[in-house]
């Protein structure tokens, strides 16, 4: 179920009351005249089941409540009472499967932002990853993968080229490629004072490694591996089924080009650069290729149940 608290001006609370009360997928609707201060307005409280959350938020902004009050969404993951149950089973679709591109959008917009958080996790990232090819050792590149966050703003991306939503694209292009920008000079520059002045690793070291050549020798199966990952990077972002981890599939393809491209240009492996960038550049473009396709055919599939919804008195939809 999810949630939804509303900031409702008087002159439209019978209207939302109204949808929320006709709506078999709502329940658990309650009214508070007066209760908001600052701005001045009433508190609307309802329950929806997931799979028709996008619809009943999309017809409270056909209102434009979201301009002239406020709409609060909340994921419940516990909710005991067989009005809800009724009002699950009353939606089309199944619950796990129910997207809140509401919720999601904005989820996207938030954590899409270049802040030092993010560039400092993927510089760590990065310095992770080139460590585990000096090292030759895939658990370090598992680690990388973990502390990486670069697929959020890719995620942005092919949220923004399906929806679409194009004045997305240019912060998440922009956050990505600063990120990789600033994680890749200050890697460089800690690896490159590693090589010189202490010593750390020799040139075999930095450019031998059989089970982490993949990084420099892009293949289709660099490509058909992206593909898998920024499906399940989106599907994610768009459902309640999959685990937290999943980004750690996703930064497979990312995070240690990154690093192993810091620790070729900081001993001077020019051979390798090559390798990297297109490394980084194939799974980036197969991730973002792999999401936009997953996102459209959510959104098609969530059309056909909208519709079907309707031929049964509920009212469905895609959302905004």
């Amino acid at each position: 179920m999810i949630h939804l608290r509303l900031r409702v001006p008087a002159d439209l609370r019978e209207q939302v009351t109204e949808l929320l009360c006709d709506d078999e997928t709502v329940t658990n609707v309650a009214v508070h005249e007066g209760a908001f201060r600052k701005p001045e307005g009433d508190l609307v409280l309802a329950d929806v089941a997931r799979e028709n959350a996008s619809g009943v938020i999309g017809s409270l902004r056909d209102l434009g409540l979201h301009h002239q009050g406020s709409i609060t969404v909340e994921d419940l993951s516990t909710v005991l009472s067989d009005d809800a149950t009724r009002a699950e089973k009353a939606a089309p679709g199944a619950p796990d499967d129910g997207v809140v591109w509401v919720a999601i959008e904005d989820r996207l917009r938030a954590e899409s932002r270049l802040s030092w958080a993010f560039v400092a996790f993927l510089t760590l990232a990065t310095l992770i990853a080139g460590a585990g090819r000096i090292l030759d050792q895939p658990i370090l590149i598992v680690g990388a993968m973990v502390v990486g966050p670069e697929f959020t703003p890719m995620a942005a991306i092919c949220f923004a080229l399906a929806r679409p939503r194009p004045h997305m694209v240019p912060r998440a292009l922009a956050t990505l490629a600063v990120g990789f920008v600033m994680a890749l000079g200050l890697a460089t520059l800690c690896w490159a004072v590693g090589y010189h002045g202490f010593g750390l690793f020799t040139p075999e070291e930095a450019s031998t490694g059989p089970q982490t050549d993949f990084i420099i020798r892009p293949d289709i199966w660099s490509f058909l591996v992206a593909l898998v990952a920024g499906s399940a990077g989106v599907l994610s972002l768009t459902t309640s089924k999959s685990g937290p981890l999943v980004g750690v599939f996703i930064s497979v393809t990312t995070v240690p080009a990154i690093g192993t491209l810091a620790v070729a240009l900081a001993s001077g492996l020019w051979s390798e650069v090559g390798g990297c960038l297109a490394q980084l550049g194939v799974n980036v473009l197969g991730i973002v290729v792999a999401g936009v396709t997953t996102l459209w055919v959510q959104k098609l599939v969530w059309r056909r149940v909208a519709r079907r919804g309707l031929r049964h008195g509920v009212r469905a939809g895609v959302g905004g």
